[in-house]
């Protein structure tokens, strides 16, 4: 299996500014020389974490999704954020992982952020979403999916005794106000579920004037930081390496000790 190169766009928003925010990303993505498979952007890219989804929230057929699908097959990567979704009646918080060929799958986010309302505008996602690429398996998650680490715990009873995934990846918009919880809880769901994580994060003041200062991060599975970027903007490309991840998972297998249990959804 090849090693993985991934690529976080951390930036500031543009508040419930659809337009301004596809341009500025289409900028920023199209900055990005070296080679890359999977670029990531945060949690509500193109608004902002807004609680308006009944003036902005489109259908996978809306202009956001049809942009993400035109820069993927232009750019030849798999791109990745989060966006407002109204389908069936319901909001959702949808994380789109859009391929080049123009396929996509999606995750809707499963913990809504009460403290700020979420839940009175949006319906929670009920599965996970893992999906493949070059031989990884990645998992997909928003924001406050972070806090609860059942979610995201890697699976014991998977058909060939593998673990269920390689690289989990949170999108978010995620205050300072609680950036300790947010960067120790990257380091912490990588070395309990032995995989790389990439958080990607927004910076600036929102709409509700609440700052952001980033610390997008990636993390090994032994729960170093390999790059962090903080207060600015900026982008973050690595190379994950799969015989670190194999050296990791053979030398310390810890995962086969782990308890047995069923998510119930």
């Amino acid at each position: 299996m090849s090693d993985l190169i991934i690529s976080l766009i951390q930036s500031d928003l543009h508040w419930e500014n659809k337009e301004a925010n596809l341009e500025m990303f289409g900028q920023k993505i199209n900055s990005i020389k070296e080679k890359t498979h999977i670029i990531l952007l945060p949690e509500m890219f193109s608004t902002g974490f807004s609680m308006k989804p009944e003036s902005l929230a489109e259908t996978m057929h809306g202009p956001t999704v049809e942009w993400m699908k035109r820069i993927s097959a232009e750019r030849k990567v798999i791109l990745a954020g989060s966006l407002m979704i109204e389908e069936e009646g319901n909001y959702h918080n949808r994380l789109v992982w859009m391929l080049p060929n123009g396929q996509s799958g999606f995750y809707d986010k499963r913990h809504l952020f009460a403290f700020a309302n979420e839940h009175e505008h949006y319906a929670p996602g009920g599965r996970r979403l893992i999906a493949a690429v070059n031989g990884w398996k990645v998992n997909l998650m928003v924001c406050y999916d972070l806090r609860f680490p059942v979610w995201a715990r890697q699976s014991p009873d998977t058909e060939d005794g593998s673990p269920e995934y390689d690289l989990l990846v949170y999108v978010a918009n995620w205050p300072e106000r609680r950036n300790h919880a947010w960067k120790t809880l990257l380091q912490a769901r990588a070395i309990e579920n032995q995989c790389f994580v990439a958080g990607v994060n927004r910076i600036g003041n929102d709409g509700n004037q609440i700052y952001h200062s980033g610390d997008s991060m990636v993390v090994d599975p032994m729960g170093t930081v390999m790059q962090t970027l903080v207060h600015d903007e900026g982008i973050i490309t690595v190379t994950l390496k799969r015989d670190q991840l194999n050296e990791v998972r053979t030398k310390l297998p810890f995962l086969q000790d782990g308890d047995e249990f069923n998510l119930l959804t």
